[in-house]
């Protein structure tokens, strides 16, 4: 490695986390005998804008120091420029759902002996209007949930912040169908469904097998969308979709798709990567194999 920059948001995670920071650079230091570049934020994007400043001045890794929304930010930022540099992940957050797939390591010494080791892979990013996503794009109740979490449950309850959450808000949430047009190749369908995600892993929202045929390097993206069935059924179809059991309800599709486009006359959030990405409508696809990533 010739050149490496560190982003990281200090508004992601536990700060006990960050302050291993300073630690995390020295060993970096001594292992690749390099100078490692550190940089700090605590701005809304400002991890893409340190992103983008790294690969114009011709970084060869950056290492994003944060969680899923960190990471995002990054990823928007490289995929701006052809020549990218490679990534690297040091989960700080409080789900951390990619870094978690990864497996990658949170003790410094492994980590950095990770960097060193350079084991690398050409991974598929997902296209959503005019901006990126490495995990997952969300809308509906799923999302809305995640998004009514407060930052101080989700650092100190972690990932079953959404699940408590979740469990309040399910009962009045059920009775707000959304009703979407969507078109996959030529097929046209228009539904009533509590939520949709497309995921690139099969690991969202601390979930480990929500899109079980997922993989990141394959040229396609899994489509969920979970539809708002008989009103018994709904919390049934809604635990099903978590646990990965598509195939056993008919309110469940689950498929494979290189593009999906999903348009609604209501008002809807879209959610990238656990961070707010604009609203419907707009369309999907994967951009395959385009960002190399550090692997254990």
């Amino acid at each position: 490695m010739k050149k490496i920059k560190v982003i990281c948001n200090l508004r992601a995670g536990r700060q006990l986390v960050q302050r291993r920071i300073p630690d995390l650079v020295q060993s970096l230091q001594e292992k690749t005998k390099t100078n490692i570049d550190l940089n700090y934020t605590t701005l809304e994007l400002g991890a893409k804008e340190l992103a983008i400043k790294s690969c114009e001045e011709g970084y060869d890794l950056i290492i994003a120091v944060g969680g899923d929304g960190t990471v995002n930010e990054v990823l928007n930022g490289i995929m701006q420029f052809e020549n990218k540099p490679s990534l690297a992940i040091y989960p700080t957050g409080t789900v951390n759902d990619f870094g978690t797939y990864l497996k990658i390591p949170r003790e410094i010494e492994d980590f950095t002996d990770m960097i060193v080791n350079n084991n690398s892979k050409k991974i598929d990013v997902g296209v959503a209007g005019d901006k990126y996503f490495l995990n997952v794009a969300a809308a509906g109740l799923l999302p809305d949930v995640a998004h009514k979490v407060s930052t101080e449950s989700k650092t100190v309850l972690g990932k079953f912040a959404y699940y408590l959450e979740g469990i309040k808000e399910f009962s009045k949430s059920m009775f707000k169908p959304i009703t979407i047009k969507y078109k996959i190749d030529e097929d046209e369908k228009e539904k009533e469904i509590l939520f949709f995600l497309i995921a690139n892993s099969p690991t969202v929202g601390g979930f480990k097998y929500i899109a079980p045929d997922a993989k990141i390097d394959d040229g396609y993206l899994d489509l969920l969308i979970v539809e708002h069935n008989q009103l018994r059924d709904v919390a049934t179809i809604f635990f099903k979709s978590l646990r990965g059991n598509h195939g056993d309800h008919p309110g469940l599709r689950y498929l494979q798709i290189k593009e999906f486009f999903v348009e609604s006359n209501e008002d809807m959030d879209l959610d990238l990567d656990g961070e707010l990405g604009g609203k419907l409508p707009v369309k999907f696809y994967v951009k395959k194999q385009v960002v190399n990533i550090i692997l254990p």
